[in-house]
């Protein structure tokens, strides 16, 4: 595996032991390629992570090996890596890593860490998040080119309800991820009712291309905007993260005039650090803006109250909440009816 290095990351020597171990076999990556990876993009990953708890999705062994998500903060973190107690929809608890320094994403990389997975919140309030995010996700019998179409959708109504603005990305895989900053006054529970309510605008706007059903049995052959991954301890991997895929995919901020210009397959492990020498962080104005949920909020409202369009169901592991519906698939009620 080779002797371990040093690396230097922002004034910080860190210590990479097994750097040529073989961490994406197809293109032949190694951790430490993985580890300069994050080097090169360090300013750009930190303002994605900057303050926010983060589960890490760690591969010791590489994307052949055996992984895990790691949510509490591992044993042995540096003391100059801070952390935030988090409660999870069980009641339990943890306390999570909160990266404030480039060189914690670079000591993350050398347990295996390849893909961040940030909260919407900062540890400074942990229960209002301070992001929207929308993920697009893409069904059997779509693809990214299905995923642009809406996504340019959602852009016009995040503009038309409250004058929002979206930051997209890909996700590393064939889905689109847009981050609205917002203001940290509304809880998990109120940011997803507003996620909601923008899927089912874009549902309206689009019915043959965009679903927010649920149950995949329901879906078809559509986008499906995923309202939960707004849900207490869901979280979307962030920008620069990279994807456990043989190609060694990453997660790529865009900007909009890119959106549909640019395919997921261009960026990844070997592409991104030349981007970003050339371009810097395109989405380093994101934590200039905080916008306001207040009329997609209303949006949900009217829809409750003038089509009964209330609440959808939660992921299977949450406890029931209140006011959602009967949390079972369509087919296996009417069996059951």
């Amino acid at each position: 595996m080779g002797d371990a290095v040093e690396l230097e990351v922002a004034g910080r020597t860190l210590r990479l032991s097994s750097p040529d171990k073989v961490f994406f076999p197809e293109r032949g990556f190694t951790k430490l390629d993985v580890a300069r990876y994050y080097q090169s993009v360090a300013p750009g990953i930190l303002r994605a992570l900057r303050d926010r708890p983060t589960t890490l999705e760690r591969y010791p062994d590489g994307i052949t090996g055996e992984w895990f998500f790691q949510k509490r903060a591992p044993k042995g973190m540096p003391d100059w890596i801070p952390t935030a107690h988090i409660t999870f929809p069980s009641g339990r608890s943890a306390d999570e890593m909160c990266p404030t320094e480039e060189a914690a994403v670079v000591w993350a990389a050398q347990y295996g860490t390849l893909t961040f997975h940030p909260w919407p919140v900062r540890r400074g309030d942990v229960d209002h998040p301070d992001e929207l995010r929308i993920d697009l996700d893409p069904q059997p019998g779509t693809g990214y080119a299905d995923a642009v179409r809406a996504a340019h959708e959602l852009r016009a109504v995040l503009e038309e309800f409250g004058g929002l603005r979206g930051w997209p990305k890909t996700s590393g895989g064939r889905g689109l991820h847009v981050f609205v900053p917002i203001e940290p006054r509304w809880t998990f529970t109120q940011v997803r009712r507003a996620a909601i309510a923008v899927g089912r605008e874009m549902e309206r706007r689009m019915p043959e291309q965009v679903t927010i059903k649920w149950w995949k049995e329901e879906r078809g052959a559509r986008i499906f905007v995923d309202y939960n991954q707004t849900a207490r301890d869901r979280t979307i991997a962030s920008a620069y993260s990279v994807r456990p895929r043989p190609h060694a995919p990453v997660s790529a901020p865009l900007r909009w005039e890119e959106v549909g210009a640019a395919q997921p397959e261009d960026f990844d492990l070997a592409t991104m650090p030349a981007r970003f020498a050339e371009l810097g962080d395109v989405h380093a104005d994101m934590d200039e803006h905080a916008f306001s949920l207040e009329a997609l909020l209303d949006l949900a409202a009217r829809d409750e109250r003038d089509h009964g369009l209330g609440d959808l169901p939660y992921p299977p592991e949450y406890p029931k909440m209140p006011g959602e519906p009967k949390r079972v698939q369509p087919s296996r009620a009417r069996k059951d009816a």
